[in-house]
C-alpha cells in the first residue's frame, strides 16, 4: 500500500488509524479493497507530524476533530499544546535563573535522622510557621509520622529547605522556588539538574520545531478537506 510505504509503517497501522478516526473513512469499490485518495495522504501526513509535536493522545483528538469538520475543537487542542510548551519554557527559564545560585552554595552536612518541624526551623533560623507556609506553597513536601501525624523532614527535605532558605534570602518568590525545587527533586539534586539544562532546552526547541511542521501539515489537510 503506497500510503503506508511512504511513511515506513504497516498497512495494518493505516487501517487502525482509519478505525480510530484519525483518517477519513476510505471508499470501498466493488473489489473490496480500500481506495485511499490524496485526502487520506494529507491526513496521514498531518497525524504523523502532530505526534512528535503534541503526543499521541492530543494528536488523535486533533485529527478526529479535523476529520469531522470540527475546526474549533481541533485548533483548541493545538492551542493547548502551544500553551503547554510556553509553560515549559517558563519553567526552564525559572530553573536556569536560579540553578547557578544553588550549585554555588556551600555544601552542608545532612542530619543522620529525620527532623521535626521545630528542629528544622531551629537549624535554618526561621519560625515553624515559615516552614508550614513553604509547604502550602509547594516548596516542601514533608512526610508525616504514622503515629503522631507530625511533620518529619528526611535528609532530602532538609536539603530542599536549605535551598529554599537560600533562594528566599536572594529575594525569589515562593512560586518560583517551588518550580525550581520540583525540578531539583526530579533530578535528585541541583548538580544533576544543572547538567541536564542544555538537553532540556534542546528538547523544547525540537518540540517547537515539530509544532511548526505539524501546523503546516494540518493546514494542508484542512485545505484538502475544504475546512
Amino acid at each position: 500500500m503506497d500510503l503506508a510505504r511512504e511513511h515506513g509503517i504497516s498497512t495494518q497501522a493505516v487501517r487502525n488509524y482509519e478505525r480510530d478516526g484519525v483518517l477519513p473513512a476510505a471508499r470501498r469499490p466493488p473489489s473490496g479493497y480500500r481506495a485511499y485518495t490524496d485526502l487520506h495522504v494529507a491526513a496521514l501526513r498531518a497525524y504523523l507530524a502532530l505526534v512528535p509535536a503534541h503526543g499521541y493522545q492530543a494528536s488523535a483528538e486533533i485529527m478526529r476533530a479535523a476529520v469531522h469538520g470540527d475546526l474549533d475543537t481541533a485548533l483548541s487542542a493545538v492551542d493547548r499544546g502551544h500553551a503547554q510548551l510556553l509553560r515549559d519554557r517558563e519553567t526552564l527559564d525559572a530553573v536556569e535563573a536560579t540553578i547557578g545560585v544553588l550549585t554555588a552554595a556551600p555544601a552542608t552536612s545532612r542530619p543522620d535522622r529525620p527532623l521535626t518541624v521545630g528542629a528544622l526551623a531551629h537549624r535554618l533560623g526561621v519560625a515553624p510557621a515559615t516552614l508550614r507556609k513553604w509547604e502550602r506553597a509547594g516548596v516542601l513536601t514533608p512526610a508525616r509520622d504514622r503515629a503522631t501525624r507530625q511533620r518529619i523532614y528526611h535528609p532530602d527535605d532538609v536539603r530542599d529547605a536549605e535551598l529554599a532558605h537560600l533562594l528566599r534570602r536572594g529575594g525569589y518568590l515562593l512560586d518560583h522556588i517551588a518550580t525550581v525545587l520540583r525540578q531539583v527533586r526530579a533530578a535528585d539534586g541541583p548538580e544533576p539538574l544543572a547538567a541536564s539544562l542544555h538537553g532540556w532546552r534542546q528538547r523544547l526547541a525540537a518540540r517547537g520545531r515539530a509544532m511548526l511542521v505539524a501546523a503546516g501539515r494540518l493546514a494542508d489537510y484542512l485545505d484538502a478537506a475544504g475546512s
